[in-house]
């Protein structure tokens, strides 16, 4: 069965209730207060069932200091019955109420003529023809008009025919979007705990899905699912949906909260968006004018920031903004939201987000700014990733910036991103997405600084890798370096040997002069054996100038590299025919004291022919080389 969600709209009193209670038998006004005083004051709920279609309606109140409450109502509607009383008409609530549901986007719905018992058949004509000028132009225009009596049933059956008239010509909602629930009511239900309802914008919510509730990224569980005061398995976009959350207490749940997937949306204080001023607004929308926003059933304090050139977007017009809120919302790509003042409160504006993880604009670069927000715009999602993945810069976007920013689901995610890097718009660096002009920059920075070093340190194996991170990646995320690297060794633009990188023809072949430094340093080393000499007395016997130490370390780094010299500790060099040798030694040694085949230090000392300052790094030189193993406090020489 298909179902819609209807929310009246319209003034007070002018019996939006008592319809949906003459349509449902169901009484919307819950609260005491409102039962008093015969007024809604807060939203009521109720739903009729016509046959192939189920409508949940969602009453609003009508009174000008309920609006906010009101808001909190209308976002996820399907349409609108525009109630208007008979013996009234247009109203100033009439006004705002339809200019919020114009703002939100809404574009299907009726028009309602109530109270039709208390007026002359003229007078009934003067309001439809009052109700037409008002909706002149609008979703509206071409709307059905009706003229009931809650009080008399005039009109209601024929009423139910439009609502389902309206209802059957409702397209079915996007199925692209992850499931959201924004929060507009809370309470707790003996035996089963904290209850939370709202209509249900996108996706599905089962039974045992592992959800959280936003901003506070609170983990619930969600033990059961309502719809229309009906236990079912699970619930579909666009239905009026209550949900019994496990391991939360109600005291923790706010209206304005919006349940998501776990970790699959974030909250935001900075918004990207597209305005449009009220005609009937009293002065242009001013760049540091504080404001109300009010998105689903969340509302909050914030400042806009007009992102055009004169700071201002005049009444009836539409313009570019930032908003800066003072407490984190949960929205995404294409949420619409209404504005209003911040006092005395009255609807000003609307829009839709374009960014909802913005980063706060800074200097007035309008004109690039402007042209990345219009991109957005576009319902073109390749577009879209390209122009968010450009603003990030060296940054980039991965694919959960990505579906926190967009509510898209992974399988319209991937096809997008898919569809982005074969347009070769994005380049992915190890899952993360950097512009192709940010990734060429960053891959000829690397190239040049390697060849850079070469230039000033030719006897250098190559550049540390860790050296190139810290002086131009260490801010940027490690996924873009590693990517970067790794697309350049593919391309053999650069070559990965260990800790540092090189260019393909470096070369740490020496000739001349060199070579023969190079070659008494080894020299020296060799003729040493397993008592080597101080690196200083090494370089001096070689004949290195003490002018000239720096380069005669430079050639020793050459011998250690390639692996004729090995490094111990600090400065204790040894050649590595020395320590072959003693390696030959020690297994001998070890053939010949089986089984146990151990060895203290004063025998290992004995068969090198060492003092102990060169035997215990000897040894532990052995244990690294996997020769011996410590066994107490002999070794055992291993086979």
């Amino acid at each position: 069965m298909k179902s819609i969600t209807i929310g009246t709209a319209g003034h007070i009193d002018h019996g939006k209730s008592a319809l949906v209670r003459a349509l449902t038998g169901k009484d919307p006004d819950r609260l005491p207060e409102e039962k008093r005083r015969g007024i809604t004051i807060d939203l009521g709920f109720a739903d009729l069932d016509l046959g192939d279609v189920r409508i949940g309606f969602v009453d609003v109140p009508g009174h000008e200091r309920f609006v906010k409450n009101m808001l909190a109502g209308a976002h996820g509607i399907d349409a609108v019955a525009l109630v208007i009383a008979a013996d009234e008409g247009v109203m100033p609530q009439t006004r705002e109420h339809f200019d919020i549901c114009r703002l939100l986007g809404i574009k299907n719905g009726m028009v309602v003529i109530t109270k039709a018992d208390l007026v002359e058949e003229a007078l009934l004509q003067l309001v439809r023809e009052e109700a037409e000028e008002l909706v002149n132009g609008s979703f509206l225009e071409d709307a059905p008009v009706l003229i009931v009596s809650a009080k008399t049933r005039l009109g209601l059956d024929q009423l139910k025919e439009t609502l389902h008239d309206v209802a059957v010509d409702i397209p079915e909602r996007s199925s692209d979007l992850v499931p959201r629930l924004p929060v507009d009511r809370i309470f707790t239900m003996k035996g089963f705990g904290a209850v939370v309802t709202g209509t249900l914008v996108s996706g599905q919510v089962r039974e045992g899905d592992e959800l959280e509730l936003l901003p506070r990224g609170l983990p619930v569980r969600v033990r059961g699912v309502q719809v229309h005061g009906k236990t079912v398995s699970q619930a579909q976009a666009g239905q009026r949906t209550a949900v019994n959350l496990g391991g939360i207490d109600t005291s923790e749940v706010e209206r304005g909260m919006v349940l998501a997937p776990k970790d699959r949306l974030r909250a935001s204080q900075i918004l990207d968006v597209r305005l449009e001023v009220l005609p009937n607004a009293s002065r242009a929308l001013r760049s540091r004018a504080r404001v109300r926003l009010h998105i689903h059933a969340a509302e909050v304090l914030g400042r806009v920031r007009v992102i055009e050139d004169d700071g201002l977007i005049e009444p009836g017009q539409a313009g570019l903004a930032q908003l800066s809120l003072e407490s984190p919302v949960v929205a995404v790509m294409g949420e619409r939201f209404i504005l209003r003042t911040y006092s005395p409160s009255q609807t000003i504006a609307g829009g839709h987000v374009l960014d909802p993880l913005a980063t706060k604009h800074r200097g007035r670069d309008f004109t690039r700014i402007r042209s990345e927000m219009e991109t957005l715009e576009k319902p073109d999602r390749v577009a879209q990733i390209s122009t968010l993945v450009n603003s990030a810069g060296d940054f980039g976007v991965d694919a959960a910036d990505l579906a926190a920013r967009t509510g898209w689901t992974n399988d319209v995610l991937n096809k997008a991103i898919t569809a982005a890097q074969a347009s070769n718009v994005v380049i992915a660096s190890e899952g993360r997405l950097l512009a192709p002009a940010r990734y060429s920059l960053l891959s000829s920075l690397v190239v040049d600084e390697v060849k850079s070093h070469h230039a000033r340190e030719p006897l250098s194996r190559g550049l540390s890798k860790e050296t190139l991170r810290e002086r131009h990646f260490a801010r940027l995320p490690p996924e873009v370096f590693r990517g970067v690297i790794a697309s350049l060794e593919v391309k053999r633009l650069v070559v990965s040997e260990k800790d540092v990188l090189k260019t393909p023809e470096h070369s740490l072949e020496v000739k001349g002069a060199d070579a023969d430094l190079r070659n008494n340093v080894e020299r020296v080393y060799a003729e040493s054996g397993l008592e080597p000499p101080t690196l200083e007395a090494a370089l001096a016997k070689a004949g290195v100038p003490k002018s000239q130490q720096a380069h005669g370390r430079k050639l020793l780094q050459l011998l250690i590299d390639k692996g004729t010299i090995v490094r111990l500790q600090g400065d204790m060099l040894f050649h590595r025919t020395a320590l072959q040798g003693l390696r030959l030694k020690l297994r001998e040694y070890g053939d010949s004291h089986e089984p146990e085949r151990l060895i203290d230090v004063a025998a290992f000392k004995n068969l090198a022919g060492v003092s102990r300052k060169y035997a215990i790094p000897l040894l532990e030189f052995f244990d690294r080389e996997r020769i011996t193993r410590r066994a107490g406090d002999k070794r055992l020489i291993l086979k």
